[in-house]
């Protein structure tokens, strides 16, 4: 055991390579945003980025799914460009979803969530990390994580269906739990594969993205953003798609109207991944408490989609009155460069998006 926390231990000192991030800037001249609204980017060199999460401190820590890997990603003299990347951890499993609490960074892999302390002053030398519960499943098809503290300080964490389309228990749920992995309970049912979790600035209340299912052809089924106020609701899968397609399969003898059906329809195989609540002020007004979507792109369709953003008006009442493209561009015919893959605002109303495929951190700032 002690030779493998060597072992460990060196490869960090060795990864700690701090990436030179420089001011290229690939292919950002084909990216499409509302007038006044400038992308650049933040970091560079973050390997396959997923979910980001902000520190007390300011660092801007990144989860990777097939990389294995946390980073750190530090602006140290506040010029709104990171000039640091650390590698803090590697060799996890599927480190995707990343939350912070009190000094500590908290990361789903796969069937754990580890809890590093007082991350921030300890970037060179990172601590090694704290099992604050392994009770989650370890089924890998849809097992990567996403992580967000509610309003009422429990933690909540996707658990997705291990297959395109089945019906087995444990599965489908976004749970929840205390900081310290006690008191794990099932929040909400009939959940594919969420990769997204956010909560309404006004009243607190659960909204997330959910992927449909695959090989029901281009168009079938819309993936979802669904509205959770409350614990106990059930949003179909793998009954009811979209609201109201039922399943050829599971479908029969059931009913979609004894389901929740979605706030919103989004892209088919759009892949709806990350999502925040714009509660900056660099923005203009009207883009106070709008809902920012990470659209990761498809994989299965015979033309690509997906590949942007969209903005979305989210009434506090979880009506959806309007949804529109916000940035695009990424995709270039049938061929994609980058993947928005997650939305972060940061303190000074600045909008960063991960793209796990470009490696990158951008940075949406406004100027009127």
């Amino acid at each position: 055991m002690a030779s493998m926390k060597i072992l460990k231990s060196f490869s960090l000192l060795l990864g700690l390579c701090f990436f030179e991030t420089g001011h290229t800037n690939p292919n950002l001249d084909l990216l499409s945003l509302p007038p006044g609204f400038k992308i650049e980017i933040y970091a560079q060199g973050v390997e396959n980025a997923r979910q980001m999460v902000r520190g007390e401190q300011g660092t801007v820590f990144v989860g990777s799914r097939r990389a294995g890997k946390l980073w750190a990603v530090s602006d140290n003299d506040g010029d709104q460009r990171a000039e640091q990347v650390r590698l803090i951890d590697q060799d996890l499993k599927m480190p995707s979803g990343l939350e912070f609490k009190n000094g500590a960074l908290y990361v789903g892999a796969l069937e754990r969530v580890l809890r590093y302390d007082e991350i921030e002053s300890r970037l060179d030398q990172p601590p090694e990390p704290v099992l604050v519960t392994d009770a989650l499943p370890d089924k890998e098809h849809h097992g990567w994580k996403y992580l967000r503290f509610g309003p009422d300080g429990k933690l909540y964490i996707p658990v997705g269906v291990p297959c395109n389309i089945c019906d087995e228990k444990g599965f489908g749920e976004i749970r929840r739990m205390s900081p310290d992995g006690s008191d794990m309970e099932v929040f909400a049912l009939g959940v594919r594969n969420s990769v997204g979790l956010a909560f309404h600035p006004e009243n607190g209340q659960l909204w997330f993205t959910d992927n449909g299912r695959d090989m029901l052809g281009d168009d079938l089924p819309a993936d979802e953003l669904n509205h959770a106020p409350k614990r106990g609701m059930h949003f179909g899968i793998p009954y009811c798609h979209q609201g109201d397609l039922l399943d050829d399969e599971y479908g029969k003898g059931k009913d979609c109207a004894d389901y929740t059906p979605p706030a919103a329809k989004l892209d088919p195989h759009g892949a709806a991944l990350g999502l925040v609540f714009y509660t900056g002020d660099m923005f203009p007004e009207e883009y106070k408490n709008r809902l920012f979507i990470a659209l990761h792109g498809s994989w299965n369709r015979s033309e690509k989609s997906g590949y942007k953003l969209l903005v979305l008006d989210v009434k506090s009442d979880g009506t959806v009155v309007d949804t529109a493209v916000f940035a695009s561009g990424w995709l270039q015919g049938e061929e994609a460069w980058g993947r928005p893959n997650d939305v972060l605002v940061m303190p000074d109303g600045a909008l960063l998006v991960s793209d796990d495929k470009a490696g990158v951190i951008y940075r949406v700032s406004y100027k009127q």
